[in-house]
């Protein structure tokens, strides 16, 4: 019998939007989560190709001695420049998006999602079949993060924004949207999507 290959859903949503929270809901009820910043960085670090283009571009001294990344090298020498951070991106972004498809092809489920804030931004969402968008106020945001992450500044928050689309633009393009907002409850908003994502199998 063949092996049924998953379909490949994006999950997005700009920071602060509770994405994270909502890739926990869809794991409790069983589906594979790749959480692809956090696959960035280790792939940064582990991956020879992506780490020889990022030292070659960027000098040795992106990597501590330890082989890990030297973040405050690279904070201060590429984030702050958006031709630099097109650049990395440009390395960083196809070797997450193989990394992932690798992965996929290791599930079983009926689908299974890609955790990441930019998915319109870098193109990845041609790769995929649906994507979904976790759309919440852009205040509301602002003040999740800032309570939750205290060594940010909302001027570093605005930076992040900006490099995002617009949540209104996520929401056109998504196949659906879950609206984390006070007066929604999102495990009802999931299990819709859910259900909707395992009978377009039939």
């Amino acid at each position: 019998m063949s092996k049924v290959t998953p379909k490949l859903v994006g999950l997005t949503g700009g920071i602060g939007s509770g994405k994270s929270t909502v890739a926990k809901i869809f794991e409790i009820l069983g589906i594979p989560v790749y959480y692809a910043d956090a696959r960035a960085k280790w792939l940064m670090a582990h991956d020879p190709a992506l780490t020889a283009k990022i030292k070659s571009a960027f000098g040795e001294e992106s990597y501590l001695e330890d082989g890990s990344v030297n973040r405050a090298y690279l904070s201060k020498k590429v984030f702050s420049d958006p031709e630099k951070v097109k650049l990395i991106n440009s390395f960083v972004h196809p070797a997450v998006g193989s990394d992932f498809k690798n992965w996929a092809s290791s599930q079983t489920s009926s689908y299974v999602l890609k955790e990441a804030a930019l998915i319109f931004e870098t193109g990845s969402f041609k790769e995929l079949d649906f994507v979904i968008n976790v759309s919440s106020p852009l205040k509301v945001r602002i003040a999740r993060v800032l309570m939750r992450d205290s060594h940010r500044t909302e001027e570093q928050l605005n930076q992040i924004i900006d490099q995002q689309l617009p949540d209104e633009e996520k929401n056109e393009r998504s196949d659906f949207v879950i609206k984390n907002v006070d007066n929604k409850l999102l495990i009802p908003q999931v299990l819709k999507v859910h259900q909707s994502l395992i009978s377009s199998d039939n």
